[in-house]
């Protein structure tokens, strides 16, 4: 088993500590830019995210960053340009690997602004958190690998020999759309080595966590239709139901009665190490305390590697906006997450088989898929996992935790896919109150400092 000596680990911290309030600061002034890379928002903000990035990288001492974008269909059929993403690197020296350091400037929109207790664009400091949005998805990551790079520049200078490469995305939160396409065409830019990607969390405050496996993503529209056109609901309810009710009952088909899903033909597992306790979940997410938790297993599994669905939007009219009226059709879309070892496709087959299977009343049911991304696993024994695992315990100085994510990130398959070769390490400075996609989001100050030494501990061992 390799050692790590960690040679400059004191050096490190110490100039990382130096700068730290310049750090926060230049975070700041790139969480002041609401950079939501939505067509309905100002995409002009996403172009001044993308030209601060740049500056804040060639202040880092990257002297070739430049703004790139790439051209992409879209589901329309029409050719759509991206949003500007940041490339930046410096080679390395003869025998020595290259780094390819991930985060993503775009963030998600404000939404209901007078959920927020703090400005959303703007930092506020409360004891030890920082308050905005992108203040930690993912502006933070940015910041944690510029400051590591600045770091280790300065430490080791002339014997820094590791090959860097900077890629910071800016359409991220909007699903990415022209990244396969953004990979392809400045594929020899981005080729490395090894991969980290800064967008996941912490195992909680002040606890690191490597992210070990992912859930891929099957999302798409249901479509429920009873009749050619609305009905007043009070002249034909009762034979016939509204397409509201119809779709809710087949939604319902979904889970069975323990809150499993009911979806033939997905993996699941319930292979976790971790005990992730039911008090500390239901603290982490903030369910009420009457509310009895849904399937089976183990929490880690429940969360990690098993399936789960979610109804995310459904077209119904508002309370406020109601009236006796019988729908003729219902429309909703469900994000289904998918554990390890299922392929998208397989899963939107199965989603629609078991829609088909259980159409209540005979109604006319249709599915269309929407999105699709495939789950990841690392090696846990890699050099490069074994490697990140050291450096988060001697940044943090406690032991560090390999946890599973339920969320997904769809595009580290295409990176996995483009690069075979690279050893992907999936890191962040989240914590589970961050609320990331929340109004609130915070950063724990703590744990952008003690991701900056690790990260900073991982490029100089992989200089020696």
């Amino acid at each position: 088993m390799t050692t790590f000596e960690f040679s400059h680990a004191d050096a490190l911290k110490e100039a990382i500590e130096q700068r730290f309030d310049q750090t926060l600061q230049r975070l700041s002034e790139l969480v002041a830019i609401p950079s939501v890379a939505w067509e309905s928002h100002d995409l002009s903000q996403v172009q001044r995210s993308a030209e601060k990035v740049r500056e804040l990288a060639l202040a880092a001492g990257f002297e070739n960053a430049a703004l790139y974008t790439a051209e992409y269909t879209a589901e329309d059929g029409t050719v759509k340009t991206g949003m500007p993403a940041v490339l930046a690197s410096r080679p390395a020296a003869a025998g020595y690997p290259t780094i390819l350091l991930y985060a993503h400037h775009d963030v998600q929109p404000a939404g209901d602004e007078s959920l927020w207790d703090t400005p959303p664009f703007e930092t506020v400091r409360k004891g030890d958190r920082l308050y905005g949005r992108g203040a930690a998805d993912d502006k933070a990551g940015v910041l944690l690998h510029l400051a590591a790079l600045e770091a280790v520049s300065t430490v080791l200078g002339d014997d820094f020999k590791l090959g860097i490469k900077l890629f910071i995305e800016g359409e991220e939160e909007a699903g990415s759309p022209s990244f396969e396409s953004f990979v392809n065409t400045y594929r020899q830019q981005l080729d490395a080595d090894y991969i980290v990607v800064a967008d996941s969390s912490n195992w909680r405050a002040g606890v690191p966590a490597l992210t070990t496996s992912l859930r891929g993503v099957a999302s798409g529209v249901i479509e429920a239709r009873v009749g050619s056109h609305a009905l007043h609901s009070g002249v034909f309810g009762g034979p016939l139901l509204d397409a509201h009710t119809v779709l809710a009952r087949l939604i319902a088909t979904l889970h069975d009665a323990q809150g499993s899903v009911a979806i033939e033909g997905l993996s699941r597992r319930d292979d976790q190490q971790i005990e992730y306790a039911e008090a500390d979940f239901r603290a982490d997410s903030g369910a009420l305390e009457q509310m009895s938790l849904a399937g089976t297993g183990s929490i880690a599994s429940r969360l990690w590697t098993q399936p789960a669905v979610s109804v995310i939007g459904w077209d119904i009219p508002s309370v406020a906006h109601s009236s006796n009226t019988l729908a003729a059709v219902s429309r909703a879309i469900i994000s289904v997450r998918l554990a390890p070892g299922t392929d998208p496709q397989v899963a939107h087959q199965a989603i629609e088989a078991h829609l088909q299977q259980h159409a209540p009343l005979n109604a006319q049911i249709t599915y269309s898929p929407q999105d699709s991304g495939q789950p990841f696993d690392i090696d846990v024994d890699s050099y490069g996992a074994r490697l990140a695992l050291a450096a988060f315990e001697r940044a943090w100085g406690v032991q560090p935790v390999k946890a599973g994510m339920g969320g997904s990130i769809p595009f580290i398959a295409t990176l996995k896919q483009v690069f075979p070769q690279a050893q992907i390490l999936v890191t962040g400075i989240e914590d589970p109150d961050t609320r990331a996609h929340s109004a609130n989001e915070s950063l724990y100050v703590p744990d952008l400092l003690h991701g900056i030494v690790a990260e900073a501990l991982v490029l100089s061992e992989l200089s020696k």
